[in-house]
């Protein structure tokens, strides 16, 4: 098989892999403002939390799934071309896990927040 044939087979099955799954990527929450918002605010800012790390972590579920699929429509490629995907998909992964990050310290700071003003 030449080189153009392999790339686009991987190509195609890049693409086939996408339509399968389908990933949808979470859209980020707002986070109540701790200085202005009442507890039932709170409230539902921690749930909206919960709520967002869920989907979040069905997300990451399911690039995994995704991603093995995959590389197992690859076949035989170089080591070169390997390497670039799981760099590809591990900046994915890592990108999408310090958001996660990012709201849970969001919402962390916003319930001192609260906490400093009901003193």
């Amino acid at each position: 098989m030449n080189k153009l044939t392999k790339t686009a087979t991987f190509v195609a099955m890049i693409f086939a892999a996408q339509g399968a799954l389908a990933c949808d990527y979470p859209q980020r929450i707002d986070v109540p403002i701790g200085a202005t918002a009442t507890k039932d605010d709170m409230i539902a800012g921690q749930k909206g939390v919960k709520t967002y790390m869920a989907s979040m972590e069905e997300y990451l579920a399911c690039i995994e799934a995704e991603e093995a699929q995959a590389v197992l429509g690859l076949g035989d490629v170089d080591k070169d071309t390997k390497r670039q995907r799981e760099e590809m998909f591990n900046k994915k992964y890592n990108a999408a896990v310090e958001e996660m990050n990012l709201v849970a310290e969001e919402f962390n700071v916003q319930v001192r927040a609260y906490k400093d003003r009901n003193r």
